[in-house]
């Protein structure tokens, strides 16, 4: 299995340069020479596995260039009850009427991006070994609020790496902020940029491309790399857990073997729906692709127009990891859509970057079609929701994960489609405690912020996370806030550079 770029077909290299890079030097994205195929007995037969186990299995079908051996020492390392608070790793609960919640929050941070954030630091460093490289690996995140803090946990004092996240200063909730803020780590950096995430994450894109950047790390012997989802080595474990859902439905008798399941997503970057669409066609029986957006629509719009169109007014809403208007792994998916056109992706992105807007094909719009549906909420909604499933069901959703089952439930009736359906629910809702309990108590709350975490437990029953809990008294390291432009000097200055 080799790597190709989405923006030059012609590039060949494993997937430990792939993960290593992050990012291909022409600006595309790396994605694996073909999708590996995955059969009915094989998933059958994951359902008596352990998820380290499970991760393992579907890994050797992408890294094959990975030794039996290195694979399992990576997913055993991620996935076990020191890093997360339950056996399964990513549990499932029956909400109802044949509708199941996936829920990817059950690790240190609390939120959906650990199911990958666990693992990357081991795949990293054991593709550098792999390939021999001697220098140091400089990760840079633009995050949302939930990549940062798990990529920070994930590679707090990994030996030859140093981390740098950039977060949107006024884009985050409070707990994630305080969460970023405090990290501990000798090799640890933060910093919050004036704007949006578009704006940290275009920041980071422009240094990962600047050759002149790139040499002067050369000439230090250092060299960039990734763990935003850009990154293959990102991207692959979230496929595992779609593909470990469906065993697992499979084994508890929830759904037969080979009947199809919808799979609804609340996204913003696009990476976790595409997780799904990789585990789709790689074998898993899916209907139908749900994605789910906030007010800010972009990928609504898209996948129902054909327009991508990111001239628009930004929205900071209550489910602030879904505030982005440039979906970077949407390039994934239409290069894979279109043939592997290198050169249709580079004329949409490049006007993307030009002028904020592509429009694809008819044929790409009939694909899109077939594969997806879409929709969205805005805060109100999202917050009713919240309160809905509470008093029905006493069921706790955060924020993101509410306007998931809210655009479910639109499709669901305009459609009369009632395929048993997997909703992933991508965050605790503890992270985001001042929405939740105002969705529920019908008012504000004038509370802290963990006086409204110890409220929130009243109502809910759940244990609050002892990460959550022990911010209380944690101090905060991390107080630089920049402006966008900013941005490549203070890499430069935190690398002495």
């Amino acid at each position: 299995m080799y790597y190709k770029s989405t923006r030059n077909s012609g590039v060949k290299i494993t997937s430990a340069e792939a993960i290593v890079q992050g990012i291909s030097e022409d600006g595309g994205l790396f994605v694996p020479s073909e999708i590996p195929s995955i059969t009915m007995d094989e998933i059958v037969r994951l359902g008596d596995m352990s998820y380290a186990e499970r991760a393992a299995y579907v890994f050797a079908k992408y890294l094959t260039d990975f030794t039996e051996a290195e694979i399992r020492y990576c997913t055993e390392n991620a996935y076990n009850d020191k890093k997360f608070a339950t056996d399964n790793i990513a549990e499932m609960s029956h909400l109802f009427d044949g509708t199941y919640i996936l829920e990817l929050w059950h690790g240190p941070t609390c939120a959906f991006k650990d199911m990958a954030l666990q693992i990357l630091p081991y795949l990293l460093t054991t593709s550098v070994k792999k390939i021999n490289i001697n220098k140091k690996i400089v990760i840079l995140v633009a995050t949302s609020g939930d990549t940062g803090k798990a990529a920070l946990e994930g590679f707090a004092d990994v030996p030859g790496t140093q981390i740098m996240v950039f977060y949107p200063e006024d884009g985050v909730s409070p707990m994630q902020k305080r969460q970023m803020t405090t990290q501990s780590g000798e090799n640890v950096g933060v910093c919050a940029v004036e704007g949006n995430f578009d704006d940290c994450q275009n920041g980071v894109k422009s240094i990962f491309t600047n050759e002149e950047i790139k040499t002067e790390l050369d000439r230090n012997k250092m060299m960039f790399s990734s763990a935003n989802s850009i990154n293959w080595g990102r991207l692959a474990p979230q496929i595992i857990y779609y593909i470990s859902a469906y065993a697992t439905l499979v084994k508890d008798e929830e759904i037969k073997a080979g009947d199809k399941i919808n799979i609804v997503v609340p996204t913003g970057n696009f990476g976790n729906i595409l997780a799904a669409y990789y585990a789709k066609h790689m074998g898993v029986p899916v209907n139908k692709l749900i994605c789910a957006s906030n007010t800010n629509k972009v990928l609504t719009d898209f996948i129902t127009t054909g327009v991508y169109d990111r001239n628009r007014q930004f929205f900071t809403t209550i489910s602030p990891s879904m505030d982005i208007l440039i979906s970077s792994n949407l390039e994934r998916l239409l290069y894979l859509m279109c043939g592997e056109n290198d050169a249709q992706i580079r004329e949409w992105f490049g006007s993307l970057a030009k002028d904020g807007r592509y429009e694809v094909t008819h044929e790409i719009k009939a694909k899109l079609a077939e594969e997806f549906a879409a929709g969205y909420c805005d805060d109100n909604e999202t917050k009713a929701t919240i309160k809905k499933i509470y008093d029905k069901y006493s069921y706790t959703l955060d924020t993101h994960s509410a306007v998931a089952v809210k655009v479910y439930e639109d499709y669901r009736q305009s459609t009369g489609d009632i395929t048993k359906t997997v909703i992933a629910s991508t965050a605790s809702p503890y992270k985001f405690s001042a929405s939740v309990l105002e969705a529920i108590e019908g008012k504000a709350s004038s509370l802290d912020e963990f006086a409204m975490v110890d409220r929130l437990k009243e109502l809910s029953g759940y244990d609050i996370p002892t990460s959550l809990a022990e911010l209380k008294t944690k101090e905060r390291r991390f107080n630089d806030v920049i402006t966008k432009e900013q941005q490549k000097d203070y890499v430069l200055k935190q690398l002495s550079m």
